[in-house]
């Protein structure tokens, strides 16, 4: 079999940009420099280590680099929400074709070693997506089924830092950055609140699904769940397209840049989240939030919607100089407005007050039987009760910080 030549790739020619499939074309090209083999072979078992890929590294590492690295065919299923025109996806095929004896073959048909045939890493890693397009080469697969199956794998996951990230912050120079530690908090973490998960839940389905959804506030005293709430649903729906965008207050000048960023982006549906919000009354950012929520004079896109958390009901101080009855009735009425004029804007309000003693203490427990420890009641009411009295009263916060003690101090 003849050695394919990598600079016939058409649609998926950036991953030639990459130092290791480079090093891959241009060894394929000269196989008598033994010197540029072992170039090779090192860049791909770094490769290796470094992404945590095993089997047939060839296989893997250019799989690996077809769903992450940009081409035209996912980025045109990203703007137009899947479709993918005739004569672009027959220049799809035609490079998995160019790729094909290196998907099929073992490393060993091209090099001198084995050691890429079946590797195994220091620390192996698979992600939901690339079990996904890998399932593909598990049965018999021509260049047209792995090309259907990446097609759909752009549209479900998207693909560079859309498709390897669950959430992101805004970099006014950057853009979207990925974050790559996540909190990895799941709905079933966090005990108590019930209905408060269901409606913010069922919220997040329908907008997933394309139905009409509302802007989320999640409302209540400190430590109670509601950012882990909200973080819960990037993991929980990852694989229906959702993505989590964390902006801070000072950035709200920077939400109609963002919010063009992800109108292009069709494919995924995005909340952009703002964490412990609360604003003076002299805050100009508030203002930049009411205008994206609803009243500006460009739309907010369909595949973004707002989730914020925040310790106050009306989000806009509101002092009691604005009350005094000496103002002018028309003034304190429109101060009053203005005041509750943001927060009307979410259609969603949830309610987050402080968990009662049983709920305080089904949390710890909770956390504890996760790490095998069993406490029987009396035990974990007193010990409970001592720690919620030194701290700073009960909540989920608190209850974690407990948990956190109890293990360093009696966990082997």
């Amino acid at each position: 079999m003849n050695a394919p030549h990598l600079y016939q790739l058409l649609v998926c020619r950036p991953v030639l940009n990459d130092t290791a499939i480079k090093s891959l074309a241009q060894w394929l090209e000269e196989p008598s420099d033994d010197a540029m083999q072992y170039e090779c072979l090192s860049l791909l078992l770094r490769e290796a280590e470094t992404h945590g890929l095993s089997g047939n590294i060839l296989q893997s590492y250019i799989l690996f680099r077809l769903m992450h690295d940009e081409n035209i065919a996912a980025e045109t299923i990203e703007k137009t929400n899947g479709t993918l025109g005739k004569n672009l996806k027959l220049a799809f095929i035609h490079d998995i074709e160019v790729l094909e004896p290196l998907l099929r073959n073992l490393p060993s048909k091209w090099f001198n070693t084995t050691i890429l045939d079946d590797y195994t890493p220091t620390e192996a890693k698979m992600t939901e997506g690339g079990a996904f397009v890998a399932s593909a080469l598990s049965v018999d697969w021509t260049p047209e089924s792995l090309a259907e199956k990446l097609i759909e794998y752009y549209h479900s996951f998207g693909n560079g830092k859309i498709a390897q990230f669950r959430a992101f912050r805004w970099d006014k120079e950057l853009g979207l950055v990925g974050i790559e530690h996540f909190e990895p908090v799941r709905m079933e973490n966090l005990i108590g609140y019930a209905s408060q998960k269901h409606d913010l839940i069922a919220n997040t389905l329908a907008f997933l699904s394309g139905r009409p959804a509302n802007n989320v506030l999640l409302v209540g005293a400190r430590g109670t769940g509601k950012s882990s709430s909200v973080k819960a649903l990037a993991n929980e729906y990852f694989m229906q397209g959702l993505r989590l965008i964390q902006l801070q207050k000072s950035q709200l000048g920077e939400l109609p840049r963002l919010l063009q960023t992800l109108r292009r982006i069709a494919s995924k549906r995005f909340i952009i989240y703002l964490d412990d919000l609360s604003f003076e009354s002299n805050d100009p950012e508030y203002k930049y939030l009411k205008s994206a929520i609803e009243g500006g004079v460009e739309s907010c896109p369909e595949n973004v919607l707002i989730y914020a958390t925040s310790n106050r009901r009306h989000l806009i101080k509101e002092s009691w100089h604005d009350r005094e009855s000496g103002q002018d009735e028309i003034y304190k009425s429109d101060n009053m407005n203005e005041t509750i004029s943001l927060s009307d804007r979410f259609g969603l309000i949830i309610m987050y007050r402080l968990p009662d003693q049983n709920e305080y203490l089904a949390i710890i427990d909770h956390a504890l039987r996760e790490k095998g420890i069993i406490l029987t009641p009396e035990e974990l009411k007193q010990a409970g009760h001592r720690w919620e009295l030194e701290h700073s009263g009960r909540s989920g916060r608190v209850a974690q910080q407990f948990v956190n003690y109890y293990l360093g101090q009696h966990k082997k």
